[in-house]
């Protein structure tokens, strides 16, 4: 089956060996997100809230790139480094899935970098 990879515009260079999403068959992955900057360092130290949105931000335009939006995420892996954050990481994901939500599943763990509080990977299924 072929495959394209999505690198949205401005992307820096990924951390490790992997592409920012793949799409194959009408339906997108997106990698592991992280509130990273273009230099893989992470931004909004010490606030989740702000990380959400900007792992949600950068999720959306790797879907948006792919020619799909928000609307057609339909399952998110969620990983997070403290429970307590859960509220602010929930009040946030809520704005991007106002309507009918995706299925989702989150974990508490370590992430890639001390700073980081917040991992969302995707799948959206954009084709008609």
């Amino acid at each position: 089956m072929p495959k394209t990879i999505i690198t949205p515009p401005g992307t820096g260079k990924p951390l490790a060996p992997f592409v920012p999403g793949t799409l194959a068959d009408g339906v997108v992955y997106v990698s592991g997100t992280l509130a990273f900057d273009k230099n893989n360092n992470v931004v909004h130290v010490g606030d989740a809230a702000a990380q959400t949105r900007h792992v949600l931000e950068t999720i959306k335009s790797v879907i948006e790139t792919a020619g799909g939006c928000m609307d057609d995420v339909t399952f998110n892996s969620i990983f997070l480094t403290d429970w307590q954050n859960y509220a602010a990481i929930n009040q946030v994901y809520a704005e991007y899935f106002p309507g009918d939500k995706p299925a989702r599943y989150c974990i508490q763990c370590g992430l890639v970098k001390p700073d980081a509080l917040i991992e969302i990977a995707t799948v959206a299924h954009i084709g008609r």
